[in-house]
């Protein structure tokens, strides 16, 4: 199959396997919202930067290292599979016994049990993430939807069932633990592949020598991602932390399902044509600004509509979220291109100017801490926007140095889809404020905004000749 036929197929399959799993796992999500209160989400929120600082040690940027490497062999794959196992091990081992202290900072010792239980999901993972592996590497994302899918409705089941059943946050613990055993066994049965035994040590220092770098730009990014749900955490309620996850979470879904698709496609399809710098530019200005076109628009409509969509999705309860997610929406708009800049890093094997701008950008994000939380929780919030901002010409210095695509270039090809779909979001708030007299529903306005903000949206990029949706429907049409 040629490469240009791979990232069709890759865009059609990991699109329907990241729309599907997202369309499940929302729809779950609002259902869950609904039957618990925001201090049960509050608590599963407050574990998660230890979660996420767990995979990211068990994997050590391993399985990175595989998808990069021309034709790695069952060497290589059982040498990172025995790797991730004893690795998981030592880490569930490492937050059983630190739980406690976890909890006394929280001051929630329901913490204690809660982390570990979950973390039993480190093991069930290290068993599984080769297999997902090799089929990302072969672009199988086919595959992939076989098993992601079948594996949320059996998590979703379980945990609907514990949640009416009365378990309050223990049914999100439970949830996730089922979804990640029914993932890991169908990966066993549909990669088809099985480790043999045996530990090559030239080999693992190959590839920890690449992924020790992104390991440790991983740790640093999931710790200050995290940073503000550990200081509302520590210093508010935890129903002020599910307010936050809540609006960062609907924030993300728009965000991620884009990111997520592109990001499996373009990581291995970037590395494919690493050596030809000309190429590689063209491809990566074409999927960024697909990627803006798609989300832009998504996230000023939502963040327009976040009142009535909030009350209509999760209940009156949730209310408090709305101006978090209005804030955080601008974060949003600029993820994907902080990502895409630094995958160009990822396939030129400089993990170390990775590491190097994420420790620049953590300092930064400490100063910003420091200054904004004397502001309280809107203060954290607008300046993780500020924040966000500069990140992005930190993130694109070494794009512009090895594409020749500087800061200044990508903006220039990014502002007039974002003015773009700034100013039907304008239109929208318009609509909205004349119109919502009449819509007695909150899904009647939701629904009426949001059509005609996207049909004003396609209408003046197809006056405006806007070449991301020329090839968007290029991409629809071949499929």
């Amino acid at each position: 199959m040629s490469l240009k036929k791979q990232a069709i197929s890759g865009v059609f399959w990991s699109s329907l396997q990241q729309f599907s799993s997202q369309i499940i796992g929302f729809i779950v999500s609002i259902i869950l919202a609904r039957l618990l209160l925001p201090s049960e989400f509050g608590l599963i929120a407050m574990i998660g930067i230890f979660m996420g600082i767990g995979a990211v040690l068990m994997d050590a940027g391993l399985t990175q290292s595989l998808i990069r490497t021309t034709n790695p062999t069952q060497e290589d794959f059982s040498t990172v599979f025995f790797f991730n196992l004893f690795g998981s091990i030592i880490i569930y081992i490492f937050f059983f016994f630190t739980a406690p202290y976890i909890a006394d900072f929280y001051n929630q010792q329901i913490l204690t049990q809660i982390i570990r239980s979950y973390c039993i999901i480190f093991i069930i993972n290290a068993f599984s993430s080769v297999q997902f592996t090799r089929l990302t590497k072969k672009m199988d994302f086919k595959t992939e939807m076989k098993v992601t899918v079948p594996s949320l409705i059996i998590g979703a089941i379980t945990g609907i069932s514990l949640a009416l059943a009365g378990f309050g946050v223990w049914s999100l613990v439970i949830c996730a633990i089922v979804q990640s055993l029914a993932s890991t066994v169908q990966l066993w049965y549909w990669s088809k592949w099985k480790p043999t035994w045996g530990f090559n040590k030239e080999i693992f220092k190959n590839h920890f020598h690449f992924g020790y770098k992104l390991t440790l730009s991983a740790l640093l990014d999931m710790i200050f991602n995290n940073i503000y749900v550990i200081i509302i955490g520590k210093f508010f309620a935890p129903a002020q932390v599910g307010f936050f996850n809540r609006a960062d979470s609907l924030k993300q879904f728009p965000v991620h399902n884009v990111s997520v698709i592109l990001n499996k496609i373009t990581f291995p399809l970037f590395a494919q044509i690493k050596d030809d710098d000309i190429r590689l530019k063209e491809i990566y200005k074409k999927i960024m600004q697909m990627v803006i076109y798609i989300i832009a628009p998504t996230l000023f409509f939502m963040a327009i509509l976040a009142e009535p969509l909030f009350r209509f999705l999760f209940t009156e309860k949730w209310l408090p979220a709305v101006p978090y997610f209005q804030i955080l929406c601008a974060n949003g708009l600029l993820y994907p291109i902080h990502s895409y800049n630094l995958n160009i890093l990822k396939v030129k094997g400089r993990s170390d100017l990775f590491l190097k701008l994420e420790i620049i950008k953590k300092i930064l994000i400490v100063i910003m801490v420091l200054i904004s939380f004397q502001y309280g929780i809107f203060g954290l919030l607008y300046g993780s926007v500020i924040f966000s901002v500069v990140a992005f010409f930190i993130n694109t210095h070494y794009t512009g140095k090895y594409l020749n695509y500087t800061a200044w270039s990508q903006m220039k090809d990014l502002l007039p889809i974002i003015f773009l779909a700034a100013f039907c979001g304008f239109l929208v708030f318009i609509m909205d404020f004349f119109t919502k007299q009449f819509f007695h529903f909150d899904i009647l306005r939701i629904i009426f905004c949001g059509f005609s903000g996207t049909f004003l949206y396609f209408c003046l990029s197809y006056s405006f000749k806007m070449s991301s949706l020329f090839e968007l429907i290029s991409i629809i049409k071949r499929k």
